[in-house]
């Protein structure tokens, strides 16, 4: 037996195909599909956006998907392990530098589930739908800090029960579940939502495209949003890849899961477009669309299906929220099990705690600290934000940072060798030839210019750019 599959043997690894697909779609699927992607897309063009984000995902996002999985199969470790070991000497960093994004990225990412989850029981089982202006009741809701400590503090104790429990019996159990769950109340929503007044003019909007709606700036939050969408960057596929055997044909599987995600994001705009139309409201709202603008939608629907329709809708984001809060809590667990051979249950409560404390910043910086809540810096006026905005550059700059690797340091070779393991058909053919000019042009060019763009957007501003 290889090395690495002892070492996944002591480790625990996936025990289906199915469940490594539906655990890493189920990474990718996320806050950033029901939450973000309907946002950028209703304020950057609608069809215009979407088309750019298909295109992304295919040319961009799908090579760097198969290079980390491949990195962490290759080596059967976490991903500063991983690194390490194919790179030698520092480039251990660059697994680390990962590992530190993941950990920061699920700090606020369990504060707006937490947001999330106290919208589904405010709904379903209290009297959200009754308050007459909406907004107001969102600025005080994040600022309400008692209620969201335990609803922050119960999605962190739930992620970390599941991650405890291993590969098999935790994580991919879970996905088996919530991710089929997902989609059942997704398109539940959907077929909804389609027969309500004025669907019809959502529907063109988000499947219609326009010319005059591709701008530079569309291209830009395309590219970003495709990026983070699939997780990409922070070392999450590394680590699953870590546990999968080597019969699993890598590239078939990245496609898949990229389909998978890809698939939720688009539904998503699907459901939400033609509430937002229903309603007579505009699209481009920003962040405030789903906890403002469509708990409105909600409200209109009338106490019994308002109740229902809306609790379904935040149970979704809830269950996409898990699915990927999951996967960020395993990183850095991964990383202490494998590299300081601690055990499995105390890492992953101990960092756990240590997140959910890190994310109460996030959580105080809504209103209730005003230094914390007027940061002087451009495009982030509040902590949550601001680590936000430092997590999308570390993603962009990390994919970037991967390719290089694979291109100079591992070599695009043994990148085809791993590949081939799972995959027979794989030497020689046209997903060789897309994969090699994909890591070794295509990825390392636009990622490098991306990343400069994310970083001058996030601290100067692109308004020179987009006019």
């Amino acid at each position: 037996m290889p090395a690495n599959q002892s070492a996944m043997s002591n480790r625990g690894n996936f025990s289906s195909k199915i469940g490594f697909i539906l655990a890493a779609a189920g990474s990718a699927v996320g806050l950033g599909n029901i939450w973000r992607f309907p946002y950028l897309a209703g304020t950057n063009g609608g069809a215009g956006f979407l088309f750019i984000y298909l295109i992304c995902i295919l040319l961009l996002c799908v090579p760097v998907m198969i290079g980390e999985i491949a990195i962490g199969r290759r080596v059967g470790s976490d991903a500063y392990g991983s690194y390490q070991k194919l790179g030698g000497g520092k480039w251990g960093y660059l697994g680390l530098y990962g590992i530190l994004a993941g950990v920061f990225i699920l700090s606020y990412y369990n504060v707006v589930a937490g947001w999330a989850f106290g919208y589904f029981l405010e709904i379903a089982f209290g009297d959200l739908l009754s308050e007459p202006d909406f907004g107001t009741f969102f600025g005080g809701f994040v600022n309400h800090i008692g209620p969201l400590f335990f609803f922050s503090l119960g999605f962190m104790i739930l992620t970390a029960i599941i991650v405890a429990q291993g590969i098999a019996k935790g994580i991919e159990a879970a996905n088996k579940i919530m991710m089929p769950g997902l989609y059942l109340i997704l398109i539940g929503l959907i077929i909804y939502s389609l027969t309500l007044p004025n669907a019809g003019a959502g529907v063109d909007f988000y499947l219609v495209p326009k010319l005059d709606q591709i701008t530079s700036k569309t291209i830009f939050y395309a590219l970003c949003q495709a990026f983070f969408s699939l997780s990409l960057g922070m070392g999450c596929l590394i680590t699953y890849g870590s546990y999968v055997t080597k019969d699993q044909n890598i590239v078939k599987s990245a496609a898949i899961i990229s389909i998978a995600d890809t698939s939720v994001a688009f539904l998503a705009g699907l459901m939400v477009f033609p509430l937002v139309f229903s309603l007579g409201a505009e699209p481009g709202q920003g962040p405030r669309l789903i906890f403002v603008i469509l708990t409105q939608a909600f409200q209109s629907m009338g106490p019994i299906v308002g109740r229902v329709v809306g609790g379904a809708f935040f149970l979704l984001i809830c269950f996409a929220a898990l699915t990927s809060t999951i996967s960020l809590l395993e990183v850095p667990a991964a990383y202490l099990v494998d590299q300081k051979k601690l055990p499995r249950k105390p890492v992953v409560w101990g960092v756990a705690g240590l997140i959910f404390v890190l994310g109460l910043p996030s959580m105080f910086s809504q209103g209730l600290v005003p230094f914390l809540n007027k940061l002087p810096i451009h495009n982030s006026p509040d902590y949550l934000s601001f680590i936000s905005d430092l997590c999308d550059i570390a993603l962009v700059t990390g994919g970037c940072l991967m390719c290089y690797f694979i291109r100079f340091k591992w070599k695009v070779n043994n990148l085809h060798t791993e590949l081939s393991i799972g995959n027979a058909s794989y030497a020689g053919s046209f997903l060789q030839s897309y994969v090699d000019i994909a890591i070794t042009w295509i990825c390392p060019i636009i990622l490098t210019i991306l990343s400069i763009l994310v970083i001058l957007d996030k601290f100067v501003g692109l308004e020179w750019l987009f006019g």
